[in-house]
């Protein structure tokens, strides 16, 4: 059984503060007629701090694409292997170990991808499979550990590496003022995770099956405007309200194992924006405390992108983890409109510890 480990997580060191983000939008856009709605929506997503790649006086600059994409990548090759190094340690591998890497990222592009440059530099097989993931955004984090489980059911005793960079701050566009980006201007920020995906052994989530889903007819509601400037982020003011198609989605994901979405011990999901978990909270008639450690990476970090969902396990996991068995679910979601679910059951071998859970909880037969 395929075993999602600890991951490890790093973040840029320049911050930015909720009060400097409005303090921001008031002064570069004093004159902006639906200033006062933007300041609302930014204050509205609980976002108290984020990280950025570069000190804010930067970030608002735009050089132009190609110097942006050039950072992107210089800043990746010096920041991701300290916390590859870290995801080996936690799931007690080498880079001998690994068999496939999946890297993902929407916010650079390189070609060869920078699974090619991690083989070449940090010793990885030459035989070791490679598996980048650009185009699913926010949901990518989520597909990279749903193929990462696949290509362990196809080879049992392999191991997945998996890779998300993420510096949202390199997309900031000073020419768009459409209310949904100024919106995004206040809630995204930069972060780095990395995981093992065990074939066998490990502590962690037991991967038991995954699935997707896509709504149809959504495909401009989250998308890129690709121009001379780089990424032109897209955002449809229809976006919150897309749980109340994703959530029953993730109910009849579960439904054929016997698992009841809505009694499950650990929920990870992916936290755009706190509208996402509230309706949640709502639909799948769950406590707010249900969703504490996707929050705790928007209050704290905002939106990492397809990081989010690392970053809301490892705090699971700083947290001491679940009962052995204690069953939960993983969803990313992003672009398309799609969700990225996957199932699993905590699993630490040799402790075999009593459960601690609601007594709605079915176990499966």
């Amino acid at each position: 059984m395929a075993t999602l480990c600890r991951p490890a997580i790093a973040v840029p060191e320049h911050v930015i503060t909720r009060d400097e983000t409005l303090e921001l939008a008031r002064t570069l856009h004093a004159g902006h007629p639906q200033l006062d709605l933007a300041l609302r929506l930014i204050g509205n997503t609980g976002v108290q701090t984020r990280h950025l790649v570069q000190p804010i006086e930067e970030t608002l600059k735009h050089p132009g694409f190609t110097a942006r994409n050039a950072l992107y990548e210089e800043e990746a090759k010096a920041r991701v292997p300290e916390v590859v190094r870290r995801a080996l340690a936690n799931a007690e591998l080498d880079v001998r170990d690994i068999d496939m890497i999946a890297y993902v990222s929407c916010t650079g592009f390189m070609m060869p991808s920078m699974t090619a440059w991690l083989i070449n530099n940090m010793d990885f097989r030459t035989d070791t499979r490679q598996l980048p993931i650009a185009q699913l955004g926010c949901a990518a984090g989520g597909a990279a550990i749903n193929r990462a489980h696949d290509f362990c059911i196809a080879y049992p005793e392999s191991n997945v590496l998996i890779v998300c960079c993420e510096f949202c701050s390199l997309c900031y566009q000073p020419t768009d003022l459409a209310v949904g980006t100024l919106l995004s201007n206040g809630l995204f920020g930069d972060g780095i995770a990395a995981a093992v995906v065990r074939g066998r052994g490990g502590t962690g989530v037991s991967l038991e099956c995954n699935g997707s889903h896509l709504v149809p007819d959504t495909e401009e509601w989250i998308s890129y405007g690709v121009r001379d400037t780089g990424f032109h982020f897209l955002l449809d003011k229809r976006v919150p309200g897309t749980m109340s198609m994703l959530a029953p989605a993730m109910r009849d994901m579960a439904a054929p194992y016997d698992w009841d979405v809505s009694g499950l011990d650990f929920y990870i999901v992916h936290a755009g924006g706190p509208r996402i978990l509230d309706d949640l909270c709502k639909i799948l008639d769950l406590q707010p405390t249900m969703f504490r450690y996707s929050r705790a990476t928007l209050t704290e970090r905002g939106n990492i992108a397809s990081a989010v969902i690392f970053d809301a396990l490892d705090r699971l996991f700083e947290d001491g983890g679940a009962d052995h068995g204690a069953r939960g679910i993983i969803a990313g979601f992003g672009p398309g409109i799609t969700a990225e679910i996957a199932l699993g059951t905590w699993s630490e071998p040799g402790r075999e510890r009593e459960r601690s859970v609601r007594e709605t909880v079915t176990m499966p037969a």
